[in-house]
């Protein structure tokens, strides 16, 4: 063990000298080996700050991984059960989904149905309190209709919205009368290209609502979408309503994991004789293989480069041993060990790997940086990004292996120079 310790610091002290010595021919060979270890670090980066956009994107519209999603059909039992249970929670919150129009009433609105703003998903129906439904009429006038999301907590635990501008819901307060709403970028779209009075009609409720607009939030879904507080929308609209069938709304309870809410819930609901169905969001799981296969195609490019580089560092490392012939027959002849000079060799073309390696590393970094500070305020996935360890580490890897690859030949041809070359010398 001592023998190897001190042919490891050997080869390290004379590799050293030897790239000191040849300056030039080391800058050569960082440079050939440059672009493919910049390309893994790259490839490692874009990787990781895409499969962290992409899972970003999921979370917003399914949750985070681990939440449980409990999902069920509306109805007065299982919203008065639904709403007891979770208020005052904070680790379960339900969201219920009715149909809102906000602008001029008695007119039809521009997006029918709800569609998104540049789509036509034609027209729909109202509902009335007594249960029977018609087609919706009237002129065509200035009025959006959006998806109300009633909410009975901050959901933001499960489901991370961005802020895009203004505020969120503030559930520490006392419930205003006329209820806050805060949009999505959908539906605040609409209401920038339609000049609308403030006056909402929801399905169910028996007079129009006077909104507030205090937010809007990016929540990843393409249909105009509303949230507002269950408590202020309840002011207007019974929870019964909130829980028909015959509205069209949609009720989902989402939970911390492990909870125990999630058990006395169920049980509720089994007793009242509503059926529910519980999953747990795992978005890495489900996309796991086309995160994989994003990573394989980048990498198999990435190494191509790579192995470019490695040939131009294997190119130099056999012309400097060339050089070095009669140096390394001196050494044999003096009782150096063949591993020995394998060792110089290596130690060389090693030491060449993890600088350019660091030169590459630091480069992406600075570079990531830069775009960061130029593009970071009109690109989200690129607002206050950090350059991810795991590339450092590609990068640092990439550097060994392509000084072992680039080396191991010439280190071979070192090691077998005959001594009786420097009788020729």
């Amino acid at each position: 063990m001592m023998r190897l310790s001190g042919r490891l610091r050997s080869s390290l002290i004379i590799g050293i000298q030897g790239i000191r010595a040849r300056k030039l021919r080391t800058l050569l060979s960082m440079v050939s080996l440059f672009l493919g270890v910049l390309a893994v670090v790259v490839v490692q980066a874009g990787a990781s700050i895409a499969e962290r956009a992409l899972i970003s994107d999921l979370e917003l519209v399914d949750g985070i991984d681990g939440t449980r999603v409990m999902d069920m059909q509306p109805s007065d039992r299982s919203a008065d059960i639904v709403f007891g249970t979770l208020a005052g929670r904070s680790d379960a919150v339900a969201t219920v989904g009715v149909r809102a129009i906000v602008g001029e009433p008695g007119v039809q609105p521009v997006n029918p149905g709800g569609s998104p703003m540049d789509q036509d998903w034609g027209g729909g129906s109202i509902c009335y309190p007594d249960g029977h439904c018609e087609e919706e009429g009237g002129p065509e006038g200035e009025a959006v209709e959006v998806r109300l999301t009633a909410l009975t907590g901050d959901v933001r635990v499960f489901r991370p919205f961005r802020q895009q501008s203004g505020r969120w819901l503030d559930f520490s307060t006392v419930p205003a009368l006329a209820p806050r709403l805060v949009l999505n970028r959908e539906a605040a779209k609409g209401f920038q290209q339609h000049q609308v009075p403030a006056e909402m009609r929801v399905t169910g409720a028996t007079n129009n609502i006077t909104p507030q607009f205090i937010g809007v939030i990016d929540d990843g879904d393409p249909q105009p979408r509303a949230y507002v507080r269950l408590d202020e929308l309840s002011a207007w609209l019974p929870a019964g309503r909130l829980g028909d069938p015959s509205s069209g709304g949609e009720m989902r309870v989402m939970l911390a994991p492990s909870t125990p809410t999630e058990q006395v819930l169920t049980a509720k609901l089994r007793g009242a004789g509503v059926e529910t169905y519980v999953s747990t969001v795992d978005s890495r799981k489900h996309r796991s293989k086309e995160l994989a296969l994003m990573r394989l195609i980048f990498f198999s490019m990435a190494g191509l480069v790579l192995l470019i580089g490695v040939a131009g560092i294997l190119n130099v490392g056999l012309a400097t041993v060339g050089e070095r012939v009669e140096e390394f027959a001196l050494r044999r002849a003096v009782g150096t060990p063949r591993s020995l000079l394998a060792g110089i060799v290596l130690a060389e073309t090693l030491l060449t790997g993890l600088l350019t390696a660091a030169a590459a590393i630091g480069a992406s970094a600075a570079a990531l940086k830069v775009v960061s500070m130029l593009l970071g305020d009109s690109q989200p996935l690129l607002h206050d990004v950090q350059f991810p360890w795991e590339a450092g580490v590609a990068g640092i890897i990439a550097g060994i292996v392509a000084g072992i690859l680039g080396g191991f030949i010439p280190a071979l041809r070192a090691a077998g120079i005959p001594i009786a070359t420097v009788m020729r010398a």
